[in-house]
């Protein structure tokens, strides 16, 4: 347990103005002292010398949130020597049984590092970081797309009858031509200027989202292949899988183990046994992300992979759903990728 190797542990629960710190001593978990501090650079130095003062010798600094609130004084402290190690949210129920405050919550996130045998480093790296937000950027590419297909689409089934023969059947990209290229009419009706008008902006915000999207996508193979090619080699991975793997993983020490990574991944297998049926399901908790991007490469290999195939029907045989199968190939997946990761040499930042 970290607590056997530790004098103090520095808990921080984090926000978008003050970050609270607790000082917990180690192994007692006795709370020593408690301060509050402006989510400044500022701050983050009032903070660090804090901690100096009333946490001297073996430390270490536990912080909520180091993903949102708390990059940035993650950052700071890393880039200062200072061991960081990120701890996730302390559960609502607890919370509404034992009472709510920053205090009490920045002690409980000491007092959990302590408890723990080991915990995860918040994801480093400049690359990785970079490949973080061009994938938000390009998910939110993609969405304005698809919603605004699907509100084209719409429009045109309640059309007027002319302007919807015109454009029911012709394919995406030919319509998004067509209607992106409406002009207003004097001699058209009300109701049909407002369609031509409405159809003209969203096919201009599809094409516009569209190359958005293409963009940050070739930015996101660039990164890739600096940091981990080999990804793009295996069958269904492709640049935005790769990246999400990368982001996942992080760096070495992130994720302890191959099992570490498919509970991570949601992949994990649960008990869901009843009765005579002995049966097991993948846990359902993890990185909703990086489960869909195994999911994706499950989808790609059993279409278009042989090997992927035969292993299916090879499970059907002997008795699995292809369901079931498709379960077992996520779990070797996340080990398969996993190793693949690890094994690199230090990736660069």
């Amino acid at each position: 347990m970290l607590a056997d190797e530790l004098d103090y542990v520095v808990g921080v629960d984090t926000h978008l103005d003050e970050h609270v710190l607790a000082v917990v001593a180690a192994p007692a978990g006795a709370v020593v002292a408690q301060r509050s501090v402006r989510a400044s650079a500022r701050g983050y130095a009032a903070a660090l010398r804090f901690a100096r003062e009333l946490a001297g010798g073996a430390r270490v600094w536990a912080v909520e949130g180091t993903g949102s609130y708390g990059a940035g004084f993650a950052r700071y402290l890393a880039g200062r020597g200072e061991t960081v190690l990120e701890v996730s949210r302390t559960p609502r129920a607890e919370r509404r049984l034992r009472g709510k405050d920053d205090a009490l919550d920045a002690a409980r996130v000491a007092r959990a590092a302590l408890a723990s045998e080991k915990l995860a480093r918040p994801r480093s790296g400049e690359r990785r970081e970079a490949l973080r937000l061009l994938l938000i950027a390009r998910r939110s590419a993609v969405d304005v797309r698809r919603e605004a297909l699907g509100q084209l689409r719409g429009v045109i089934v309640t059309a007027p009858d002319q302007l919807r023969e015109e454009l029911r059947g012709l394919p995406v990209g030919r319509l998004l031509e067509r209607c992106s290229r409406f002009r207003r009419s004097s001699s058209a009706s009300a109701d049909e200027l407002a369609t031509r008008l409405v159809l003209r902006s969203l096919a201009r915000r599809i094409e516009a989202a569209t190359l958005e999207a293409a963009e940050l996508e070739r930015e996101l193979l660039g990164h890739v292949r600096a940091l981990a090619p080999q990804l793009l080699d295996e069958p269904g991975v492709g640049p935005i899988v790769a990246a999400q793997l990368i982001v996942a993983w992080s760096h070495h020490g992130r994720v302890r183990s191959e099992a570490a990574f498919a509970r991570l991944a949601g992949v994990a297998p649960v008990p869901a046994s009843s009765g005579h049926t002995v049966r097991h399901r993948l846990s359902r908790g993890g990185d909703r992300q990086l489960n869909r991007a195994l999911h994706t490469v499950v989808l790609h290999r059993r279409q278009h992979d042989p090997t992927t195939k035969a292993y299916i029907e090879r499970r059907v045989a002997e008795g699995k759903s292809r369901r079931d199968a498709s379960r077992l190939l996520k779990r070797y997946l996340a080990r398969h990728l996993y190793r693949l990761l690890q094994n690199q040499e230090p990736l660069m930042t």
